[in-house]
C-alpha cells in the first residue's frame, strides 16, 4: 500500500478528531487571522492573529455551550452568516458537540430561510446580526425546533431567553468545561465516520433548494486527500474570502486543519484588492468571475492610459497566453518548459511592463490560485499563466464535498480541472455523463429518497449530471451541463458555457452572458455589462456623467458590444455563432436570484425574466 493510500484509508472519524490532533500537535503555532476594523471607522484595518491552542479555547466554549443548550450529537445547528473567523470557529464548535451544521447565506430570504431551517429541523441558529435574526424572528411560528438564537454582533440584538450573543455562549460553556473537564473530548471520540456533520442545501434554480447530507468521513477524506496532493504545504498562508456555507468555501477549512498551514479570513469581496497586498497570500481559491473582473480591470485600466498604453497591454496579453501554451504542451510532452528564444525574449519585455504589477497586486508571493464552482474561459486561464498567476482549475460538487478533481501542481493545464483527487474513481458514461464514486460522495438528499435515487446508483456511482471527457492520461475536462447543452432546430448540440466562456476573453466589458438557442435555428445572447469597466470606456465615447442604465442603452454601446460578438463569432462553427443579442438593463445579481451565491448562472430564471428581449431576437423568423 502506498504513502497515499494509507494516509487516506487510516484516517480518523471526523474532522473534529483532526483538529483535536492538530491543536495537540502544534498548539502555538498561527492558524487564523482576521481584520478588526478601527473604531473610529476610518483606516486601514487591524489584523489580529489566533494560534491553535486559542482557536481550540473559543471551539470548545461554543462546543460546551451548546451542549450545555441541550443540542445532542447529529442534531442541527444552522449558521447564517458572512465569511469571518467566527463562522470557522462555531462550525467546528458545532462539530467538536458532535452536532451537525445546516449552513444557510446571509443572501438567503426570510420564506427561504424558515424553509431550511424547518426542513433541517435545526434546534439552534447561529446568526452573524440583527438583520439574519430578524428572518426568523418573523418566521417563528413556522419554527417549532428551533430553541435558541445565537448572535455573533450583538448590535441592535435584545437578548433574552432563547437569544443570546455569541460570547455568552462562549461564557457559559467555558464555565459548563470547568464542570465537566472532559466533555469536548468524549463528544469527540463518540463520534462515528457515518454520523451527520453537514447539510447544505443547494440553490437550485427551480423549485426549493435540496439538502445534501455530507457526514463526518466525507471531511476526514478531504483533509487527507488534499494534504495527499502535495500542493500545499504547512509554511502556506491561505486567503479566504468565499462563501463559507458553500461547499467549495467549507472544504478548504478542512484542508487547512489537516496541514496546519495559517488562513486569513475576510468574506468582504469589496476588501480583495485591498487585502491582497496586505495578507501577501502563497494561495486562494476563487470563482472564475473573480479572475474575469481582474482581467477586465487590468485591459480597462490600460486602456484608460490611452492608446498606446492600451496597445502595450493587447502585445502582452497574447504573448502571455502563446508562452502559457508553450510551456505547458512543453512540460506535456518533455517535462521541460524551455520556450524559444525569441518568446522569452518578448516574455521577459512583457513580465517588465505589465506582468509584475499584476503580482504585486495579488500580494507578490501567490503561487497558485484554486478555480472552481463553473468553468474558467481558457483564453483567461492562459492570460493569468503566462503573467505567472497559476490558476489550477478543480471540479467537484457539494454532493462530492466539493473537490474531486484538481489540476496537478506543475502538471496543470489550462482548460482542464486536472486529476481526480487520490481515493476518488470516475468514468464517463455512453451519454458522455462525470461519474463519480468514493468517501467525498454524500448520504443522500435530506427527507428525499427518490431524489436521491435519481442521482445516487446503489453501487455508489453518483450521475453528476455534467458532460466531460477524459484524456488517456486522466485529466478531466467539463463541456457543461447536461441539462444545460442547446439543441438546435438543425440538429446541432451546443455547449453554451463553451460559447459564452470564449466571449468573456474576448470582450474585457461583460459582466455575464447567456447564451439561447435550444429548438431554435439560430443563437442569440442576453449581455449584461460590467459596471465598473463600462463607465470608464463611457469617460472616452461622449457618455461621461450619465447613469449605466442610459450608457447600456446608448447606439454607441450596441455597437461596441457588436465589434466583440463578431470577433467571437469569427472563431465558432456556423451554428454556434450569435446571430443576435440584447444588453440588459442591469446586471444580474443574487438579491435578484438570477446568480447562486457562488457566483453561477441560474440560467431559467434569466430566461424567464428576460423572455420579452428572447422573444423579440427571435420576432418574424420561421422556425424549423
Amino acid at each position: 500500500m502506498s504513502d497515499t493510500q494509507t494516509l487516506i484509508e487510516n484516517r480518523p472519524p471526523s474532522v473534529a478528531a483532526l483538529f483535536l490532533e492538530r491543536v495537540a500537535a502544534t498548539p502555538d503555532a498561527e492558524a487564523y487571522r482576521y481584520p478588526v476594523p478601527p473604531a473610529a471607522g476610518a483606516g486601514p484595518d487591524d489584523w489580529k492573529s489566533l494560534s491553535w491552542a486559542q482557536a481550540a479555547e473559543r471551539v470548545y466554549a461554543v462546543a460546551a455551550g451548546l451542549i450545555e443548550l441541550g443540542v445532542q450529537p447529529e442534531q442541527r445547528v444552522a449558521l447564517a452568516s458572512s465569511t469571518r473567523v467566527e463562522w470557522i470557529l462555531a462550525d467546528l464548535g458545532i462539530l467538536c458537540a458532535g452536532a451537525a451544521t445546516t449552513t444557510v447565506y446571509p443572501q438567503t430570504n426570510a420564506d427561504e430561510c424558515a424553509f431550511i431551517l424547518a426542513d433541517s429541523g435545526s434546534k439552534v441558529l447561529i446568526a452573524e446580526n440583527a438583520e439574519q435574526l430578524a428572518k426568523v424572528q418573523e418566521k417563528r411560528d413556522e419554527l417549532s425546533e428551533l430553541t435558541h438564537v445565537v448572535v455573533i454582533d450583538p448590535k441592535d440584538v435584545e437578548t433574552g431567553d432563547r437569544v443570546l450573543t455569541l460570547a455568552e455562549l462562549e461564557t457559559r460553556g467555558a464555565a459548563y468545561l470547568e464542570e465537566h473537564p472532559e466533555l469536548i473530548k468524549e463528544r469527540v471520540g463518540a463520534i462515528t465516520s457515518d454520523q451527520l456533520a453537514t447539510l447544505i442545501y443547494t440553490s437550485g434554480t427551480t423549485g426549493r433548494p435540496k439538502g445534501v447530507r455530507l457526514p463526518h468521513d466525507n471531511w476526514s477524506y478531504m483533509a487527507k486527500a488534499i494534504a495527499a496532493t502535495g500542493l500545499l504545504s504547512a509554511d502556506d498562508v491561505q486567503y479566504l474570502w468565499l462563501p463559507l456555507a458553500h461547499v467549495f468555501g467549507k472544504v478548504l477549512t478542512s484542508g487547512q486543519i489537516e496541514i496546519g498551514h495559517v488562513t486569513a479570513v475576510d468574506g468582504r469581496v469589496d476588501k480583495i484588492i485591498e487585502n491582497l497586498p496586505v495578507v501577501q497570500p502563497t494561495y486562494m481559491a476563487a470563482v472564475p468571475r473573480i479572475f474575469e473582473k481582474v482581467y477586465n480591470g487590468v485591459a480597462a485600466k490600460a486602456r484608460a492610459g490611452g492608446a498606446a498604453k492600451y496597445k502595450i497591454f493587447q502585445w502582452a496579453a497574447e504573448v502571455a497566453r502563446e508562452y502559457a501554451k508553450v510551456t505547458q504542451d512543453n512540460f506535456r510532452r518533455t517535462g521541460s518548459r524551455s520556450v524559444p528564444f525569441g518568446l522569452a525574449v518578448k516574455h521577459r519585455t512583457a513580465d517588465a511592463l505589465v506582468y509584475a504589477k499584476i503580482r504585486e497586486a495579488f500580494g507578490g508571493r501567490l503561487r497558485a490560485c484554486i478555480s472552481g464552482s463553473a468553468a474558467l474561459a481558457p483564453e483567461i486561464g492562459y492570460f493569468f499563466a503566462g503573467a505567472g498567476i497559476h490558476i489550477l482549475e478543480g471540479y467537484g460538487l457539494t454532493e462530492s464535498s466539493a473537490a474531486s478533481f484538481v489540476n496537478p501542481g506543475e502538471a496543470y493545464r489550462t482548460g482542464t480541472v486536472g486529476k481526480p483527487l487520490p481515493g476518488t474513481e470516475v468514468r464517463i458514461a455512453d451519454d458522455g455523463e462525470i461519474l463519480l464514486r468514493g468517501p467525498g460522495i454524500m448520504q443522500g438528499y435530506h427527507g428525499l429518497p427518490e431524489k436521491t435515487a435519481e442521482v445516487l446508483e446503489s453501487d455508489g456511482w453518483f450521475h453528476t449530471g455534467d458532460i466531460g471527457e477524459l484524456s488517456p492520461d486522466g485529466y478531466l475536462r467539463i463541456t457543461d451541463r447536461k441539462k444545460d447543452l442547446i439543441k438546435t432546430s438543425g440538429g446541432k448540440y451546443i455547449a453554451p458555457a463553451e460559447v459564452e466562456g470564449q466571449f468573456k476573453a474576448v470582450c474585457p466589458y461583460v459582466s455575464n452572458i447567456l447564451v439561447h438557442g435550444a429548438d431554435r435555428n439560430y443563437c442569440t445572447a442576453l449581455i449584461a455589462l460590467d459596471e465598473v469597466s463600462l463607465l470608464e470606456w463611457a469617460k472616452e465615447n461622449g457618455l461621461e456623467g450619465k447613469p449605466y442604465a442610459e450608457v447600456v442603452a446608448a447606439p454607441a454601446t450596441v455597437e461596441m458590444v457588436g465589434k466583440y460578438v463578431g470577433q467571437l463569432n469569427q472563431g465558432l462553427q456556423r451554428w454556434q455563432t450569435i446571430k443576435k443579442f440584447r444588453l440588459l438593463p442591469r446586471d444580474l445579481d443574487v438579491e435578484h436570484g438570477e446568480v447562486t451565491p457562488s457566483l453561477k448562472l441560474k440560467r431559467p430564471v434569466v430566461e424567464r425574466e428576460y423572455k420579452h428581449l428572447i422573444d423579440e431576437m427571435y420576432a418574424g423568423t420561421r422556425e424549423a
